[in-house]
């Protein structure tokens, strides 16, 4: 819930570069939308011939089209960077959380070796020590993968509810690879300025 107030609160607070040319409290033209799709629509038809051509195909016209409907409404582009301000806060502190368990071992070995001044009685609870780090690093790498493949499963769902093409619930590693070039041509498209009188 707190993700959904975020993206509400950047929501109700941005200004993006997208923005409509007409008054702001003005119904745009239909010929301004029509216009506005075209130059959508060469924008994602130009980043999508920089894919490789195996991911080209998995990523239709159709879908293209859709996308460029979709963002018209330009609180998607505001929900998209609230994802991903989410996710580099998560990405941050679970590097934080590897490094942490890293950091602990390296104190207690540094422990040890201060207390022990038999080289072999040393050897063998450093031994020890290693095989403990190995398993809890293992541990703390399992439930960062667990932490991150929530964060995935958060952002489908809430694309998928805001009625993003492209988006569903899936592990399918090919298919999540396509859904992060698409929100990479969502984040490419809100930097961009439609100026309609050019």
């Amino acid at each position: 819930m707190e993700d959904v107030a975020m993206i509400q609160e950047a929501s109700s607070n941005s200004s993006e570069p997208l923005g409509e040319a007409a008054e702001p409290h003005q119904q745009p033209s239909p010929e301004f939308l029509q216009r506005k799709i075209y130059f959508l629509m060469d924008q994602l038809k130009a980043m999508h011939a920089e894919l490789p051509e195996n991911l080209q195909t998995r990523i239709s016209y159709d879908l293209l089209t859709e996308l460029a409907n979709c963002v018209l409404n330009e609180s998607i582009f505001d929900i998209v960077k609230a994802l991903m301000e989410l996710q580099h806060v998560t990405e941050k502190h679970l590097i934080q959380v590897r490094a942490q368990v890293e950091n602990e071992y390296e104190i207690e070995v540094s422990d040890w070796r201060g207390k022990i001044k038999d080289a072999e009685e040393l050897q063998h609870i450093l031994g020890l020590m290693k095989i403990k780090h190995t398993k809890k690093l293992l541990e703390t790498d399992k439930k960062i993968v667990e932490v991150l493949d929530q964060k995935v499963y958060d952002q489908q769902s809430m694309l998928q509810k805001a009625g993003v093409p492209g988006f569903y619930h899936t592990q399918n590693p090919k298919e999540i690879k396509i859904q992060m070039f698409l929100l990479d041509f969502i984040l490419r498209l809100s930097r961009l300025k439609y100026e309609p009188n050019k």
